[in-house]
């Protein structure tokens, strides 16, 4: 993709992940001082909304996230091949790299909510004696995460590759589909919501006798 801006600068391909970091660090004082603030006025919430529906809305803007990356995906995809790049990898396509940064804005976003409100979710709800176990609870989500990356990953190289095939995570990208991954990811994540809005449910009610 074209990483030149205006100002003859050349954006580094690995330097795109830090818009993330710089998404959380925008949002975050937004959140606290323009979002609270008005949420709080419309629910009667202490924090504006609750760590559950605070948890729950980050999942759907990072489900978001990833029906995004996969439409642009495919807008590359559809620029390659409409200019015969489909086998010249190493040849820009004439697409601005700026179409990505929504995604990682959007994630960024997401992580305001979902991650900070597991947090405060895990710490919150465990007595005094146990809060560090609530704390290391909610740092082994990132683990268990990773593994069943990777193990998504393998699964999917090795259904997608052979017999001739270029897979969807192909070293031509011009050939994988990783717009197919990220639908893939996309519908994991709203399977996902799903069984945590169930959960919530039933959480809300054994635990308050109440429903949302």
């Amino acid at each position: 993709m074209d990483r030149s801006t205006a100002m003859g600068f050349e954006i580094p391909a690995a330097s795109l992940q830090s818009f993330i970091s710089l998404s959380v660090v925008l949002f975050i004082p937004i959140y606290d001082r323009i979002f609270v603030p008005l949420a709080r006025a419309l629910t009667g919430e202490p924090a504006g909304i609750t760590l559950l529906q605070r948890i729950g809305s980050g999942m759907v803007l990072s489900t978001i996230s990833l029906v995004i990356a996969a439409v642009v995906e495919m807008r590359r995809l559809k620029i390659a091949e409409e200019y015969g790049l489909l086998d010249k990898p190493n040849v820009m396509a004439p697409m601005s790299v700026w179409w990505l940064v929504p995604q990682y804005a959007l994630y960024g976003l997401a992580d305001v909510f979902t991650m900070v409100g597991l947090q405060e979710f895990f710490y919150d709800q465990m007595p005094n004696e146990l809060r560090s176990v609530g704390l290391a609870l909610y740092l082994s989500i990132f683990g268990v995460g990773s593994f069943l990356s990777s193990f998504l990953i393998s699964a999917i190289e090795n259904l997608t590759s052979g017999d001739g095939r270029d897979s969807w995570f192909a070293n031509n990208l011009n050939r994988a589909h990783l717009d197919y991954f990220f639908l893939l990811l996309a519908v994991l994540s709203a399977m996902g919501l799903t069984l945590y809005v169930c959960c919530t449910k039933y959480y809300i009610y054994a635990r308050w006798g109440r429903t949302f």
